[in-house]
C-alpha cells in the first residue's frame, strides 16, 4: 500500500502550515489556491501547486481531485466558497474531506453536508491537525518547545497485546511512555510486561522528529 496522498485547498497560513509539514513529512501534496502568490509561495516545497477555483467542478475534476485519500479544504474568510467546494469533493468521491470552520455555526454546516471532519485553525494549529492526518491515533499533540512535544496515542492495531518492554520506544524512537491512560484513569507507573489493548492511551515524550517517526511507523496500522 502506497503512502496517502494528500490535496489541500486553500493557503492562507493554516493551509499553507498544514500542506508544507505533511511535505516535509515525505508525503505527496497537491495546494490549490486561486490566488498565484500563494501557489508561488508554496510551489518549491509541495509535489504541485496550481491556481485553480476550487468551486468549479470541471476545474478539480480536471485536476484529479477524487484520486487523492484525503482533501483539507483550508479556505479562508469566503464561507460560501468552502461550502461550495466541500460539496463538489463530496460529489466527486474524495473518501476523506477535512474542513477549517471559521464559527460554529459553519462547522454545523459543514457537518451536515458530509465534511468528514471539521476543524477549527483557532483551536487546532495546522501542524497538530497535519499531526492528527498522519496518524489518526494521535488525539493530542502538545509542543513543549520547538525540539520537543508530549503526543498521546490510541494503541494502533500494530501495538495490540504487545507489551512497553517488547516495544522498544526508547532504544528505537529515543521517546519515553510517561503514562498509560485507560478509561479517563492515568497510571504514571505503568507495568513494562503488561500487554496493551485498544482501551489504552499511551502519553509519550521526545524529540519532534522522533516522535514523527514513531507516528509514521504505525501511521498504516
Amino acid at each position: 500500500m502506497g503512502k496517502k496522498q494528500y490535496a489541500v485547498i486553500g493557503l492562507g497560513r493554516f493551509g499553507s502550515s498544514v500542506a508544507k509539514y505533511l511535505s516535509q513529512m515525505g508525503y505527496e501534496v497537491l495546494a490549490v489556491d486561486d490566488n498565484a502568490e500563494r501557489v508561488q509561495n508554496v510551489a518549491n516545497v509541495v509535489t504541485h501547486a496550481v491556481s485553480a477555483d476550487s468551486t468549479d467542478e470541471e476545474a478539480m475534476r480536471a485536476l484529479g481531485i477524487r484520486n487523492f485519500d484525503v482533501v483539507i479544504v483550508a479556505i479562508g474568510q469566503d464561507i460560501q466558497s468552502s461550502i461550495l467546494t466541500t460539496l463538489i469533493l463530496k460529489d466527486l468521491g474524495v473518501p476523506n474531506i477535512i474542513v477549517k470552520a471559521q464559527s460554529d455555526l459553519h462547522g454545523k454546516v459543514l457537518n451536515k453536508i458530509g465534511a468528514d471532519k471539521v476543524v477549527f485553525p483557532e483551536r487546532d494549529m495546522g501542524l497538530r491537525v497535519a499531526h492528527q492526518l498522519i496518524s489518526p491515533n494521535i488525539l493530542e499533540h502538545i509542543e513543549l518547545s520547538p525540539e520537543y512535544s508530549i503526543v498521546e496515542l490510541q494503541v494502533p492495531t500494530a501495538m495490540l497485546g504487545k507489551s512497553l518492554m517488547q516495544l522498544e520506544f526508547r532504544q528505537k524512537y529515543n521517546c519515553n511512555v510517561l503514562a498509560v491512560k485507560k478509561g479517563g484513569v492515568m497510571n504514571i507507573t505503568p507495568r513494562a510486561d503488561e500487554p496493551l489493548t485498544a482501551e489504552d492511551i499511551l502519553v509519550i515524550v521526545g524529540k519532534n522528529d522522533q516522535l514523527t517517526k514513531l507516528e509514521q511507523a504505525y501511521a498504516e496500522a
